[in-house]
Parts: C-alpha cells; sequence; structure tokens
C-alpha cells in the first residue's frame, strides 16, 4: 500500500489556493451526468450533498435516522471555532493553525491543518447567511467564548445547542436541494458495505430499517460522513445508535484505517450513577469558561460543596496550569480529574467525579447573565441529576467523546480507494491524537461546504462517468455476503443479549484502552476481545428476522464490527510506545506525569491494512514533516 498524501508544493498559506487552480474541473453541463453517494447526514455529510447538488452534480444520500434532522451533529453544544478575531485579542489564521497543531500533540498534518484554518472564516459567513441564530453582543456584532487550549476567544456559539443551529442550516440547504430533485434522501437505511468495480469506489449495499430488504446503489463515487467509533467503549457521549460499521467495512474492502487508538475523553460529563446506563451526557466545554473546576483538598470528604471552606479546596487545574487554567486542554483535564480521584478526592457517591462551580460567576455577572449563556445546559443538568446548579455545583467527570482516528484520507480527503471519499469525524485528517474544543463542527462543514466540492470534481474529471448499474456482479457478489451475515447472525440463537457482550466489550477497552493504557492491560485486553469475539458468534441471541424492523439485529451488527475494530484499537496502542495527546501510555510520562512523547520514533500517521479475518492487519506509516510548525514539548503551564 502506498499512502500518497498529495499534499501541495510552496508556503503553507499558499498551498490551498495553488491546489485549486492546479486541480482538473468539470464544466457545468456536465456535471449533471455524475453521481456522488454521500452517507450520512449529519453537518459533514448534509453541508456535502447539499453542496455537491447545488453544483449541479446528482447525490442520493442515506441515512439511518428517520430525517437527517436528528443526526449526532444535533447533540453539540458549546460551538465552533472561526478565525475571524472579532474580539481583537491577537486572533489569526496562523493562530488557530498553531493552537490545532499543538492541541493535536504535533501528531497532525500540517497542510490539512493550515486549510482547516483557512477555511474557517468562510463557514461563520455561510451559516449567517443561513440563518444561524449565533449569540450576539448588545450592539448586534456576533460573540464569541473561548475553548480549551486557546488563549483567545474565537468560539461563536448558540447558547449551549450549536450543533442544532448549525445542523438545521445545513438541513435547510439540503432540503432545498431535495426539493429540486437535485438530491434524493433514503432515510432509515443502513450501509452495509461499499462495492468496488475495477478498484474503484462505485456504489454501497443497504439494508432498509423498516423493511428489512437488502438493496445496492450505484454511482461515480462514495463519501462516507458516519461520524466517529467514541461507542465501542459502551458509555459514552455518543447516541446510542452511532457505530464504526460503514467505516470498518471500507476498512475490510482495502481502506486504511488511521490511528484508531486516538480517542478523546471528554473532561465534562455528567458521572456515572450506575450500571443501569446505557450512554452518558456531555455538559459542554463552553462551561468551563465560567466554572471552576475543584475538589476537596483532604481525602474521604463527606461534607456537602457549600460547607467547604476556600482553603480547602483544590482548584487543580489552576494550580497547575495557570496560564490555561480551567481551559486547559481537554485530555490534559481528563487526566487530571482521573488523578484527583485515584487520590481519593472525587466527589459523589462513587467518588468518580469532581465540582464544576458557577458561585464565582454567578456573583461577579448575575443570574441572569450565566443563564443567558447555559440556560438550557443548566436546564438539562437539573432535569437529570435533581441538582439546581445555581445553587449547588456540578458534579463532572470524564468520559468517552469523540475520535481522532479514522479512515486515512489524502490532501482531497479521498481515502487509499479511489473514489472513496471521507470527511468530518470517519477521517482522521486534522486533529492529531487531541481534538480542541469547537474544532469538530468546524471540521465537518470545512470538508462539507469547502473542501469536497472542489476535490471530488477533480476526481470526476480524471476518471469520467461510468454509468454503472447497481445490478451488476460486482454488486450481487457484495449483497449475498451481506445476505449471509444476516443469516448467520439469526441462526446462531445462543442465550445472550448483543448489549451484554458490547457491555463487556465497553469495560474492557475502558479499563485497558481508555484514559491511561500500559502495556500489561493492551496485552490482557488483546487475549480477552478474541475470546470474547469468539463467544459472540456462539452464543449471541438475536430477536425478530429479516423482514421487519429488527433493532436487535441493527445493534448486533455493530457490535459485531467493534469486537473486531476494537482488537485494532489495541494493537495501535500497544504498538504506540509514546504518550502522545489523548494516547497517554502510563510508562511514558514525565516526572511531572505530563505525556512524553517520542518524535524520533513515531512522529507518523499509523495506517492499518486489512489482512484477512484473525490476522494481523499490516502496518503502513505516513511521515509527519514539519515545515512551518516547531516541534516542542506541548505545554499549558
Amino acid at each position: 500500500m502506498k499512502l500518497d498524501a498529495k499534499t501541495p508544493s510552496g508556503p503553507i498559506a499558499d498551498k490551498w489556493e495553488k491546489h485549486k487552480f492546479d486541480m482538473k474541473l468539470v464544466n457545468p453541463a456536465n456535471k449533471r451526468k455524475y453521481k456522488a453517494i454521500v452517507v450520512g447526514s449529519g453537518l459533514a455529510g448534509g453541508s456535502a450533498a447539499a453542496s455537491l447538488a447545488e453544483l449541479g452534480y446528482n447525490v442520493d444520500c442515506f441515512c439511518f435516522q428517520d430525517s437527517p434532522r436528528r443526526a449526532h451533529s444535533i447533540a453539540a453544544q458549546g460551538g465552533i471555532n472561526a478565525a475571524k478575531n472579532y474580539q481583537n485579542d491577537g486572533d489569526s489564521v496562523y493562530r488557530l493553525f498553531y493552537d490545532t497543531v499543538k492541541g493535536g500533540d504535533f501528531r497532525s498534518r500540517e497542510a490539512n491543518v493550515h486549510r482547516l484554518a483557512e477555511v474557517s472564516v468562510n463557514i461563520i459567513d455561510q451559516c449567517v447567511a443561513q440563518g444561524v441564530p449565533f449569540a450576539r453582543e448588545y450592539g448586534g456584532l456576533l460573540s464569541n467564548r473561548s475553548f480549551g487550549g486557546a488563549q483567545v476567544s474565537r468560539t461563536f456559539y448558540a447558547r449551549g445547542q450549536t450543533g442544532q443551529q448549525l445542523l438545521l442550516g445545513a438541513y435547510s440547504a439540503l432540503s432545498r436541494q431535495v426539493g429540486l430533485g437535485n438530491v434524493k434522501m433514503y432515510p432509515r437505511t443502513e450501509m452495509l458495505d461499499v462495492v468496488l468495480v475495477d478498484g474503484h469506489a462505485k456504489g454501497i449495499v443497504v439494508r432498509n430499517l423498516a423493511t428489512g430488504k437488502v438493496s445496492s446503489h450505484a454511482a461515480d463515487a462514495v463519501v462516507l460522513a458516519t461520524g466517529g467509533y467514541g461507542n465501542v467503549f459502551y458509555l459514552s457521549t455518543n447516541a446510542m445508535a452511532c457505530n464504526v460499521t460503514a467505516a470498518f467495512r471500507a476498512y475490510k474492502k482495502g481502506a486504511a484505517f488511521a490511528n484508531p487508538c486516538y480517542t478523546q475523553i471528554h473532561p465534562t460529563c455528567i458521572p456515572v450513577s450506575g450500571d443501569y446506563q446505557s450512554k452518558l451526557t456531555l455538559m459542554s466545554e463552553s462551561l468551563r469558561n465560567d466554572g471552576r473546576i475543584w475538589v476537596p483538598k483532604a481525602e474521604g470528604e463527606k461534607r456537602a460543596a457549600g460547607d467547604i471552606p476556600e482553603a480547602e479546596r483544590d482548584y487543580y487545574l489552576e494550580r497547575k496550569y495557570p496560564s490555561f487554567g480551567n481551559l486547559a486542554p481537554r485530555d490534559i483535564s481528563s487526566r487530571s480529574a482521573k488523578e484527583v480521584c485515584d487520590e481519593g478526592r472525587g466527589v459523589g457517591d462513587t467518588g468518580f467525579g469532581v465540582y464544576l462551580d458557577f458561585a464565582d460567576a454567578i456573583g461577579r455577572l448575575g443570574e441572569p447573565v450565566i443563564r443567558e449563556r447555559y440556560g438550557n445546559l443548566f436546564d438539562m443538568y437539573e432535569r437529570i441529576t435533581g441538582e439546581n446548579p445555581y445553587k449547588t455545583p456540578m458534579r463532572i467527570y470524564p468520559a468517552s467523546h469523540y475520535t481522532m482516528g479514522g479512515l486515512w484520507v489524502d490532501y482531497n480527503l479521498e481515502s487509499n480507494i479511489p473514489g472513496l471519499f471521507v470527511i468530518g469525524e470517519a477521517n482522521f485528517s486534522d486533529h492529531g491524537a487531541n481534538r480542541l474544543g469547537a474544532s469538530a463542527l468546524m471540521q465537518g462543514l470545512a470538508d462539507g461546504y469547502f473542501v469536497l466540492p472542489y476535490t471530488i470534481g477533480d476526481y470526476f474529471a480524471r476518471v469520467g462517468a461510468k454509468n454503472i448499474q447497481p445490478d451488476g456482479a460486482e454488486f450481487k457478489e457484495v449483497e449475498k455476503a451481506v445476505e449471509e451475515r444476516t443469516r448467520k447472525m439469526l441462526s446462531i440463537n445462543g442465550s445472550r443479549s448483543v448489549d451484554s457482550f458490547h457491555k463487556e466489550l465497553g469495560k474492557i477497552m475502558w479499563e485497558n484502552c481508555g484514559m491511561g493504557r500500559n502495556k500489561q492491560g493492551l496485552e490482557k485486553a488483546l487475549q480477552e476481545i478474541p475470546a470474547l469475539r469468539e463467544r459472540f458468534w456462539k452464543d449471541v441471541k438475536v430477536l425478530g428476522d429479516n423482514s421487519e424492523m429488527n433493532l436487535s439485529l441493527e445493534n448486533a451488527g455493530r457490535v459485531a464490527d467493534f469486537l473486531e475494530f476494537g482488537e485494532m484499537m489495541c494493537l495501535d496502542a500497544l504498538d504506540r510506545e509514546e504518550s502522545c495527546g489523548a494516547h497517554f501510555r502510563e510508562e511514558y510520562q514525565t516526572e511531572e506525569g505530563e505525556a512524553l512523547r517520542n518524535d524520533k520514533k513515531y512522529s507518523y500517521v499509523a495506517a492499518w491494512e486489512y489482512q484477512g479475518n484473525d490476522k494481523r492487519p499490516a502496518l503502513h506509516k505516513e511521515n509527519l514533516e514539519f515545515e512551518f510548525v516547531k516541534l516542542a514539548t506541548r505545554s499549558y503551564k
């Protein structure tokens, strides 16, 4: 396998403009000859489908929700980054570029990150034109707030529901194209495999989730915008239906999977309260603008928060990272919370929690201001916990959230399979080993609105329209394999539920490949996961049949993929003998407990190639070269 990043030459500020000029174009009259399949309808998929249709291409868009409006992008809360420098506080495209590379612990591709920073300034204008109700200052100008890993205010927001408002903007653009007949929507439809014709991605095989019918769909290119794989941990902030299936099936067809061990733990989530839970709830990182994080100084403290005097509180992030304080990056903040809880200073019934306290901000600004900024988040917290965060501090603890790894793509967002493009969280390209807050929405919209519409046209112009039909031999062969896999699952009729296997896998992954990893734990996981996978295929009980809506069957397919993917994730974590960003190998840390990188050996993208069932995947490396950012110790002190 050859990993050619296709990074343009020249000064970094000129690469994208030069590349756009060098790419081949499809003239407007010829665009109607081409069809693109977009899998996923969140911010990345919805914006891509709308933009491609607006240009004149024919688009089929697939999502497993009943409406694109229910894509998981709707759950994003805190904001979207853009280098507008509205606050006149020193921001710039280059500073956003640098903060993102540094925040990812120098494990991302420079050219992609700089393009993301460049495009960010256009995203806000696009969304305002769509009517997205960003928060505004008294005079009417757009407001900004800060997020972790930055010392400037560059995050645009709509209270604590930014993802919802941005998704409605993309959905309006998508709906317009549906109405014009340029996009055909396929809701309640799940992609189960990608189809290759002469080595190029030319279609997909899907299952209608309402009827069980399996069908094929052909196009000139396939775009995956299917999100991340955080639910490999079972408990995460992701919607329960989020999964790795589309990306993993593409991997098994030859697409390289890059940096699977880079998984982000979000520091600001409502703590686990019992074994009955099936997911966790995010509290936006934006809360750290005004909330102060602390734990008691004494171990085993049982007094209520309000009864603990200031002198007996440890504002540990402010103490450890004075330059950034409560806005230290997510990976660092998460590990710091785990550290104080492991010392016995955690709060709540389980001892796995820290306080996020707004008393100072309410005293300084008044409750109405805090209510205006975060009201819906405070209401959500109170509904879930029964506690009023205006009167008593929130209790938070880290949880699995975002995944920086994903299918490998080049500068054009094309995987190593020609014609298979991957955008948003489904690819690996922009965040390195740790994503800065408010950058997920930025990447999804950048890819969909401003990058893919250029690069997919270059592919079409080079390859030409092939008039592939979905009744070809290649499609029938994949359909047969999909149906055989379904029959096999339904025929096992074992004694254990699908969820019981998922929960057991999640426990293995969290304990051995979660916030902290070490060689012993990873080797243990690599013994336990294959054994669990073997038990799954012998003893799982999938209810119902394939002739109607069957949630048990849907879930079984996704968990089966997680049981294979989890092993690759642990292999990647074991192979990377360093600590970087959210990948924290406990053997590799400084005396102060910070991540200890090994740039000499591991300054590369790890891209894994499928070699067959129960065979170790092959590791390929894309070396990372830093021309414009100097490699340095990542410090937020």
